[in-house]
């Protein structure tokens, strides 16, 4: 049992299942407006439900369908080393399909119609004969069109529309959150080809790793990331939001550090960087979630 719990946490791929916990999460404190955030906690509990199951469905279809590429790149995956057969595969996500589209339409036809519009990007982003990850430009605009605009302001709106049955304005800071996570998820879809090069070349993935190398699309996107900190640092200081200007600092400064002691000759400290590079993507949730709380 355990061991069947094991591979079914490897196949929802955890930081995925993470940063929609923490995305979600922040985003319910953040559209409750210093209300008493327990009142509404089944709301919290449906929507993480339908949440992540959605985000079963996308991941585990990317696996089944890159299988063979796996076999190359990340080998560990479990349908692309057998611990987990294809039939058993699809059965989990066509579950975790239906799951998602019940809960969600069954708490608010917001997130209904948010879940549907995130599970379809994620089936053209796998799914021959469009495949969007196979060019970096439409893979690239998918990821920042739904971890980027449409979790943080969809989100949002759904929370605030079960509260007041309609529609609200999108503040300020839930602004300013999205504007950093496009950038995060623009880094998120240049990065996460980084190690994988090796398969992407053999199966003609037009990445930008593949197009260029490996260097240039790290400095490129630690850049990007660089003036996406410095950006919401100048907005907290001048919104005398002190606590948001010292965590950013300060992860500014450890995020400048990763920088500087990876080495992108080397695989290994590839891997590392983009493991750790998730932290600070889980933090930047927490840091807006803490803020709205404390």
């Amino acid at each position: 049992m355990i061991r069947r719990l094991k591979i079914l946490w490897d196949f929802s791929r955890p930081h995925t299942i993470i940063g929609s916990l923490v995305s979600i999460g922040s985003l319910y404190l953040m559209s409750m407006d210093k209300e008493d955030t327990s009142r509404h906690l089944d709301w919290l509990v449906i929507t993480l439900v339908a949440g992540i199951s959605c985000n079963v469905f996308i991941v585990g279809l990317n696996q089944l369908i890159d299988k063979d590429l796996d076999k190359i790149n990340k080998p560990y995956l479990p349908i692309a080393s057998g611990a987990l057969t294809d039939p058993q595969g699809k059965i989990i996500i066509i579950t975790a399909l239906i799951i998602s589209l019940l809960t969600s339409w069954m708490l608010s036809p917001v997130l209904g119609l948010l879940i549907t519009v995130i599970n379809l990007i994620g089936y053209l982003y796998s799914a021959p004969p469009v495949q969007l990850k196979r060019h970096h430009l439409p893979a690239a605009l998918a990821i920042t069109t739904v971890r980027g605009l449409l979790v943080n302001t969809g989100m949002f709106l759904h929370f605030k529309y079960m509260q007041t049955g309609q529609f609200t304005e999108i503040t300020t800071p839930v602004w300013i959150l999205t504007g950093f996570v496009v950038a995060f998820s623009v880094a998120i879809a240049w990065f996460k080809d980084l190690p994988d090069t090796t398969g992407d070349q053999q199966f003609k993935f037009r990445t930008l790793a593949v197009l260029y190398n490996t260097t240039v699309v790290f400095r490129t996107g630690s850049a990007l990331l660089g003036m996406a900190y410095i950006a919401v640092i100048i907005w907290a200081v001048i919104a005398n939001e002190w606590f948001l200007t010292w965590v950013h600092a300060l992860a500014f400064l450890l995020f400048t550090g990763l920088i500087l002691q990876t080495n992108t000759e080397k695989h290994a400290s590839i891997v590392s960087f983009y493991k750790l590079f998730w932290v600070f993507f889980f933090a930047e949730y927490l840091f807006f979630g803490l803020w709205t709380i404390i």
